[in-house]
């Protein structure tokens, strides 16, 4: 298995210390992952306050060469703030350095806002797919943000075809469903998808788009309506991606062992299970 969102660093989530490495060695052992990507924390306005850089994150890859997959974080207002700074010859260098992805990008403007689409067309252009969390508010938040049903996230998708873009967060699993609202958008919805939602739609519609299943939002969204979830498992089983966005200590993962249930169950077919715990990944990875 490879897990497509991990995180290390230092200081506390939710009061519970992050993990170190040989912590998260560990749990991807108890899990078994063989790989993991780890995205680097911090580093914009909106992030914690104990950083964990792309250089952190390479140092711990070179101690790990067989187990970790570095990604870079950059942020769409590095370099004066502009829609106009070349990030081409920083994507370069970290991808030489063995970075196989950006993200996970966190700052919090829309994401059809002049920067961001700067910056995704030079990750495109660069060959590496971006992992981003979506919110769904300006303010007391952080990710890039969107309204309801998706519209800016479309015309990035669109306009931008030739960048792989990855869904994750509250803001984008809410959207599995055509029954989110405004109060529910952006949380952990409830009950069963009754009609599919725009991600799925979207999922459909553009060859560029990716879902990650990591943390409360992916899993919610595939275990709230478990018919439901199985189905959308098997139908979208090349645009899916298995992470659990491990980062503290003592965390729960639910959803590797709901996955490999799923499997065991004859809930999800064997070729479903592996693109979404590996193939996909070492597919859009290059691995």
């Amino acid at each position: 298995m490879i897990d497509i969102h991990t995180h290390l660093g230092r200081g506390a989530v939710k009061d519970e210390p992050v993990i170190n490495e040989n912590e998260l060695l560990r749990r991807m052992d108890e899990f078994g992952v063989e790989k993991a990507v780890v995205l680097p924390r911090g580093c914009s306005p909106e992030g914690h306050f104990f950083h964990f850089t792309t250089d952190d994150v390479l140092k711990v890859y070179h101690r790990h060469p067989d187990r970790i997959i570095p990604f870079y974080k950059p942020d769409p207002r590095n370099g004066n703030n502009s829609p106009d700074t070349d990030f081409s010859w920083v994507l370069k260098e970290y991808k030489e350095a063995g970075c196989r992805g950006i993200g996970e990008i966190t700052a919090n403007l829309y994401i059809d806002d002049p920067r961001y689409k700067n910056l995704f067309y030079q990750c495109g252009k660069a060959n590496l797919p971006v992992i981003f969390h979506l919110a769904v508010k300006i303010g007391g938040v952080y990710g890039a943000v969107d309204d309801i049903r998706l519209p800016r996230l479309e015309k990035i998708l669109s306009e931008i075809p030739n960048t792989i873009f990855i869904g994750h967060a509250m803001g984008f699993w809410s959207e599995i469903s055509s029954g989110v609202d405004e109060e529910t958008r952006g949380g952990y919805p409830e009950g069963p998808v009754e009609s599919p939602g725009r991600v799925p739609e979207l999922l459909k519609k553009y060859l560029n788009l990716y879902g990650d299943l990591s943390a409360g939002s992916g899993f919610n969204a595939i275990s709230r309506d478990p018919e439901y979830g199985y189905k959308f498992l098997e139908e979208f089983q090349d645009k899916l991606l298995f992470g659990t966005d491990i980062c503290h200590v003592n965390q729960k993962v639910p959803i590797a062992p709901y996955l490999k249930n799923a499997l065991s169950e004859g809930k999800i077919s064997k070729t479903t299970f592996d693109k979404i715990t590996k193939k996909n990944a070492e597919r859009l990875l290059g691995l």
